[in-house]
């Protein structure tokens, strides 16, 4: 190996570290929020959004906000309060549309075929928390959830179909009691 061949091999080394150490960076910080409705997976989505808040601006309900500096790499892209609203899986999803960059982007589907809903987060009762389970009538949820059969009732009780549920957080945001009885979780 001529003197050129070793630093270019040296610097290729580094810059694979480099870009390894980064990736694990983001992969690790990627759970610690959630992403608007069709985002693409996360390095893929930090590639492509250019900050530019398109998505928070279309949002009618403003679920959606800037990621603060602390988020380090991901700092200025968009994410979901869902611990404070629910999304409300808008009909024409205007965040989608706003996107001009490609970030978010709706699943391709074959013609005639209904668009399947995004899988935003984790939804789940705390049954300790929860009003019916310890007594006293509620049902302060029972008509927010927008997915069919997500949320039910057993014996005047809620309950969460894990398969069903995307994770709006529909559901905590109608819930009355504090803390909320609906946990919200990103996914993974």
């Amino acid at each position: 190996m001529d003197r050129r061949g070793f630093f270019r091999a040296g610097v290729d080394m580094v810059y694979r570290g480099v870009a390894r150490e980064l990736r694990r960076r983001t992969a690790g910080s990627a759970g610690q929020w959630v992403r608007p409705p069709y985002a693409l997976e996360e390095q893929a989505f930090l590639h492509a959004c250019t900050c530019c808040d398109k998505c928070i601006e279309a949002c009618p309900h403003q679920v959606i906000y800037a990621l603060p500096e602390r988020a380090g790499r991901a700092a200025g892209t968009p994410a979901l309060n869902l611990l404070q609203r629910g999304c409300h899986l808008c009909q024409d999803w205007p965040c989608v549309n706003a996107c001009e960059p490609g970030a978010l982007q709706l699943a391709a589907t074959d013609e005639g075929e209904e668009e399947p809903l995004p899988r935003l987060a984790r939804a789940s009762i705390d049954t300790r928390a929860c009003l019916p389970y310890s007594g006293p009538e509620c049902g302060a949820c029972a008509g927010s959830c927008p997915v069919p059969g997500a949320l039910s009732w057993d014996e005047n009780k809620p309950v969460i179909d894990a398969i069903k549920c995307n994770g709006c957080g529909m559901c905590r945001e109608a819930c009355i009691v504090e803390p909320k009885a609906v946990e919200i979780r990103v996914n993974g």
